[in-house]
């Protein structure tokens, strides 16, 4: 995946993960809300893999 498509489908996964979030919270689903913190974790760490392949990519331009 490139850096733009990592931090869009990491942007993406956190929405859904605070929607899950929410739905949980509103019906009183742990599971629900579970997954969806760990749907929201996954969009944090993608985008971070964007962020770090930028920063590769600016360090090895520069060379």
């Amino acid at each position: 995946m490139s850096s733009v498509s990592d931090k869009v489908t990491g942007v993406a996964n956190e929405i859904a993960g605070k929607a899950k979030q929410a739905a949980g919270m509103a019906i009183d689903d742990t599971e629900l809300r579970a997954k969806g913190a760990a749907q929201e974790a996954k969009g944090r760490a993608q985008q971070a893999a964007g962020e770090a392949k930028d920063a590769v990519k600016k360090i090895v331009d520069k060379a």
